[in-house]
């Protein structure tokens, strides 16, 4: 589960269905109770039918962590620091070495920590040039980007297009298929 309504969906499923839920948050079910073999089997099928996957293995769990972490605090975490580090940020909270998590995630994903940080950067760009209330150097700000020109080059080259024609003609992707 990647984004809000991702949650929703989750949550509305699981509650049709009777489960006790504890806690959705992106990423993670928090059950009040073990969940036998038929239950997770059940619940694997639904999350299927709704474009999920439930993630049992460890190593695929801690990427799904990572990436949940990420996404959260690109889109949806309106407090983050203004410099963030990603990589403090990313070990502090998954509790493990960033090299290892790094690594991992590589292997797993077949891309970078980085290279994903700086998709979902591009994808919350271009829901900002959207809305069109904020100009380019705010959403460079914003974004922690170095400069409008940094944040313009790096987005042409994900985008093959700058930030101005994207305005005008751009579409966005949906956050669960990055």
């Amino acid at each position: 589960m990647v984004c809000n309504r991702c949650i929703k969906v989750v949550l509305q499923e699981l509650t049709a269905r009777n489960y006790a839920i504890k806690n959705v948050s992106l990423g993670k079910i928090v059950f009040n109770q073990e969940l036998t073999a038929e239950d997770k089997n059940t619940i694997a099928v639904m999350l299927k039918k709704e474009g999920f996957e439930l993630l049992q293995d460890k190593e695929t769990q801690i990427v799904n962590d990572i990436k949940s972490l990420i996404i959260e605090s690109i889109h949806y975490d309106k407090e983050k620091p203004l410099y963030q580090n990603f990589s403090d940020f990313i070990a502090k909270h998954i509790k493990m070495d960033y090299t290892y998590l790094s690594k991992l995630f590589s292997e797993i994903k077949g891309k970078t920590i980085e290279q994903f940080i700086i998709e979902q950067k591009i994808e919350k760009v271009k829901e900002l040039l959207k809305y069109n209330e904020l100009t380019l150097s705010q959403i460079s700000y914003e974004l922690n980007y170095s400069s409008p020109q940094h944040l313009s080059r790096q987005f042409k080259q994900i985008t093959g297009m700058t930030p101005s024609a994207f305005k005008k003609i751009g579409k966005r992707k949906k956050l669960d298929t990055i």
